[in-house]
């Protein structure tokens, strides 16, 4: 840690809860993906309580329940959409079910949180900002490789206390651990999961956005390929694009499902964020050959160079943000409308993607 000319490179601490037991309500349904454990530890830890569940499988059920066993077990969506205390619908649908579900969730006055990517298509898109504009309801996304990562966070501060400067270009790499045999069929099916872009591709052009400043971007090009999986023909393997923000800022990312065996984890995922006066990487989740740990923030710019362990140290302050904007009727946890600009740039990404193999 250091800090010089009065900019302190120190990360200031977690978030605390920030409502007492009882004053925000929420719910879980759709348990088709792991990632709604993350969800609701999140909104757990900013002190929303967890009343009800829902899925159609008794087994996702039984094991969402040992995790939290305070939760009450529904007997179908609409006990817990005619439920006036609920105020926030937690799910991880399959993709293509996500839109749907969300629009739904609002169209019954409750505030919708979803897996990424929350779309697969443009017309899902559409549908949803129609009804979060005719409900005021917001239709929020877990965009988790910014959102639930310290590392990640606390480069957003740095940003904003111009560390870096003017930031020009943001590199996303996103492998992941394909660990086909543990994958629903559904993660195979393109109709469902949307594409490569359209699913891991969504982390990745949420972070320019957000990092950069960006409001909107083109796609400038994008590809993808299924290069090792031939057993699985609609499966997408790698995936790339490029993109030049409304600011000029720039970015490239390339996902895949690459990572081998021998790596200590489910992937080596980084960001590199270029300045004016500095640049940032992050190694998210771990330092190959040095530390299985994660939250690894390297800043180099005029008063040196600095390596930040952010493990432990931040938490995870959108989620406290995300509660207080609904309670409150505000907007600050993640624009709406960034929100779904990341979705329809991951979107046009796929659709126009060159099919390299």
């Amino acid at each position: 840690m250091s800090k010089a000319n009065g900019m302190n490179y120190a990360p200031q601490g977690k978030p605390r809860p920030v409502v007492s037991q009882g004053e925000f309500i929420f719910a879980a349904m759709s348990l088709d993906h792991g990632h709604i454990y993350g969800m609701c530890n999140g909104l757990r830890e900013a002190g929303g309580t967890l009343k009800w569940v829902y899925d159609p499988d008794p087994a996702k059920v039984e094991v969402f329940c040992r995790a939290y066993p305070e939760v009450q077990i529904a007997l179908s969506q609409e006990q817990i959409l005619q439920d006036p205390e609920v105020q926030l619908v937690a799910a991880a649908a399959v993709t293509n079910e996500r839109g749907p579900l969300g629009v739904k969730v609002m169209q019954h006055g409750k505030h919708y949180f979803t897996d990424k990517a929350p779309f697969t298509t443009l017309d899902q898109l559409a549908d949803a900002k129609q009804t979060a504009s005719e409900t005021g309801k917001k239709y929020s996304v877990y965009y988790s490789e910014r959102l639930h990562v310290e590392s990640a966070e606390f480069a957003g501060q740095l940003i904003k206390d111009g560390a870096i400067g003017r930031v020009l270009q943001v590199i996303g790499l996103g492998p992941h651990r394909l660990n086909a045999h543990m994958r629903p069929e559904w993660f195979f099916q393109k109709e469902k999961y949307g594409g490569i872009l359209c699913d891991i591709g969504s982390h990745q052009i949420e972070q320019f956005l957000y990092y950069a400043g960006v409001k909107d971007a083109k796609v400038q090009g994008s590809k993808v390929a299924n290069y090792n999986n031939k057993q699985y023909p609609e499966l997408e393997d790698y995936g790339d694009a490029t993109l030049i923000g409304d600011n000029g800022a720039t970015n490239y990312f390339r996902v895949d499902w690459f990572t081998p065996d021998g790596l200590s984890t489910w992937g080596d995922g980084r960001t590199m964020i270029l300045g004016t006066n500095g640049y940032i990487e992050l190694r998210k989740y771990v330092d190959i050959a040095r530390s299985n740990t994660g939250d690894h923030l390297f800043l180099v710019n005029g008063e040196g160079e600095h390596k930040i362990e952010v493990k432990d140290q931040v938490g995870f302050p959108y989620f406290g943000a995300l509660i207080l904007d609904i309670l409150n009727g505000t907007d600050l946890a993640m624009p709406q409308e960034h929100t779904f600009k990341a979705a329809e740039l991951c979107l046009e990404a796929q659709r126009q993607a060159v099919k390299v193999e």
